[in-house]
């Protein structure tokens, strides 16, 4: 039986400044730690620092704050600054609990619309990347241009609970040069039976399998070369609406739904 593997491997860095360029910080440190970029491979890139480098750090002091966010402070204990960022960058706002909103942002359900303050300078906040799909692209264009090759993967990762679950797993933001999906609908089981709606999310789990080594707190990891993963590069521009789904069709929006419209004594 053929031994299928998977290799991960963690690239350190110094703390990336604003503005920063992050390919350049990328290949200095894989010259020192002696690793190489190989086609065929996909870099994980936190999104953290891919917002640094876009400048996309805000000083809570400098925030105006509105009516309308002041009064979701007061309702969900958040800072009057930070509910005024999460409103200026979530595109719907589905309510809270404490310290928490919970928004949809880019057609992904997440906290604070992804504004996080860990790993951010004291009294700041990092927004997610701006324009996170073409800068994947971009970062993919500048690795191959590095190597002379093509076939390298970019995935711009978060982190993101799931319902019900304890913890954080990955989250693909943005991926460029391979198909983040595998669609396993009409294929047999291992008895037989056609698969009717299953599709893999393959860039999600290639971003949890990172997490591990990017990890959350003083890690500075910000990036993961992976190599020989199963996927099926291409050149083609894959939208980010193909990794996810219409509200009406998400079982969890479905439920919540239906939940929020019921009565419980």
């Amino acid at each position: 039986m053929d031994v299928i593997k998977i290799e991960l491997v963690g690239i350190k860095t110094p703390i990336i400044q604003p503005g920063e360029d992050i390919v350049e910080v990328l290949f200095t440190a894989l010259s020192e730690q002696g690793v190489q970029l190989e086609p065929r491979s996909i870099l994980v890139v936190a999104e953290t620092v891919v917002a640094f480098s876009q400048n996309r750090v805000r000083d809570l002091s400098h925030v105006q704050v509105s009516p309308y966010a002041n009064n979701l402070a007061e309702q969900y204990a958040l800072e009057p600054s930070l509910a005024q960022l999460i409103v200026d960058e979530a595109d719907e706002i589905l309510g809270g609990v404490s310290n928490v909103l919970l928004t949809i942002k880019d057609g992904i359900l997440m906290a604070n619309a992804g504004i996080d303050r860990s790993n951010a300078p004291p009294g700041h906040v990092v927004l997610l990347p701006d324009k996170h799909t073409e800068t994947a692209w971009q970062i993919k264009a500048r690795l191959e241009s590095k190597i002379g090759r093509e076939e390298v993967g970019v995935i711009i990762a978060d982190s993101r609970t799931q319902p019900l679950r304890l913890g954080t797993v990955g989250l693909a933001v943005a991926v460029a040069g391979f198909y983040p999906i595998k669609d396993y609908r009409g294929q047999p089981d291992i008895f037989g039976k056609p698969l009717r709606i299953t599709r893999s999310a393959v860039a999600d789990n290639l971003a949890s399998a990172a997490q591990i080594l990017l990890g959350e707190a003083d890690e500075q990891v910000p990036f993961v070369l992976i190599r020989d993963a199963p996927v099926q590069f291409t050149n083609e521009r894959i939208q980010p609406e193909v990794m996810t789904i219409p509200k009406r069709e998400c079982m969890y929006m479905a439920v919540f739904q239906q939940y929020s419209n019921t009565t419980r004594i």
